[in-house]
């Protein structure tokens, strides 16, 4: 995928990882300006193509790639673990590399072919700190404040973890959008509820920020393995059943570790008439 000329259109790729769904714009040899409209079009599942995140590679001189992401709503995402993980695969595919490093916000990652068509990727140290998450004000982030008692995490982008009894009886429709905007966030959060089902295996599903339910996260993933360590509830390395599949974590003294599958779905091409109707 090289040509994004506006003129004729502009290129795109779909890809997903565990049903956490990107669309991709390369503007590493044709600039493209993504504005917070644009994402916002192309998120809409009916009018446009449909995404959880949208990923836009660039050009850097401190890694492989860069990557700067938006959710549905336009808004900007620091990290977006899935994504980074389905670049990665297509780069390394690209490249015959077996390990790509990606600027982000959340700093420069590092992915890396696991083997049996799975990728792995270094979503670095979680934001343990209220100030760092950030949170408004001094609290312990191991225990909010909140109804429900549940921990807060960075991973580039904050995150509110509950861990319940029984994760169907949690309506996420309501409790999702109820805590996004909760005061004590004021970059507002992901929201996950998580449940133990085994010994360092965990089921959780997820509310982002700036996009509603998603099938999975890779950041919300690592939020929960980092939570749960912290609770004393698993060991450092964990397995995550979501709603779209499952994920493995890893929480190294060098930084979280997630491995799990992707999927490059197609190649596609933005007409020019779409276009013209942001303009």
């Amino acid at each position: 995928m090289k040509d994004n000329s506006t003129q004729n259109g502009l290129a795109f790729m779909k890809m997903h990882g565990l049903g956490n769904d990107f669309v991709v714009i390369d503007a590493r040899e044709n600039a493209v300006d993504v504005s917070a409209g644009l994402a916002r079009a192309l998120a809409d599942r009916h009018c446009g193509v449909g995404f959880d995140q949208l990923a836009v590679i660039q050009t850097s001189d401190q890694a492989d790639v860069a990557l700067t992401f938006f959710n549905a709503d336009g808004s900007h995402s620091a990290a977006c673990g899935n994504a980074t993980r389905c670049i990665a695969r297509y780069e390394m595919n690209r490249s015959a590399k077996a390990e790509m490093r990606l600027k982000t916000e959340h700093g420069v990652l590092l992915a890396q072919d696991a083997g049996n068509g799975l990728t792995r990727v270094n979503m670095g140290h979680p934001q343990l700190d209220w100030q760092d998450i950030p949170l408004l004000e001094q609290m312990d982030t191991l225990k909010l404040p909140i109804e429900g008692d549940p921990v807060a995490t960075g991973m580039g982008n904050p995150h509110c973890t509950f861990f319940v009894d029984d994760i169907d009886a949690v309506k996420l429709e309501t409790f999702g959008p109820h805590h996004e905007y909760h005061s004590l966030y004021p970059q507002r959060t992901n929201v996950q509820i998580a449940q133990i089902i085994g010994a360092d295996h965990l089921r959780m599903r997820v509310w982002e920020r700036g996009t509603g339910i998603t099938l999975a996260s890779g950041s919300s993933s690592c939020a929960v393995a980092v939570a749960a360590a912290r609770r004393g509830l698993t060991g450092r390395r964990v397995t995550i059943d979501l709603d779209g599949g499952r994920i493995d974590v890893e929480w190294r003294d060098d930084g979280v570790w997630m491995t799990g599958p992707t999927m490059h779905v197609f190649n596609g091409r933005l007409s020019a008439e779409f276009l013209a109707t942001l303009q």
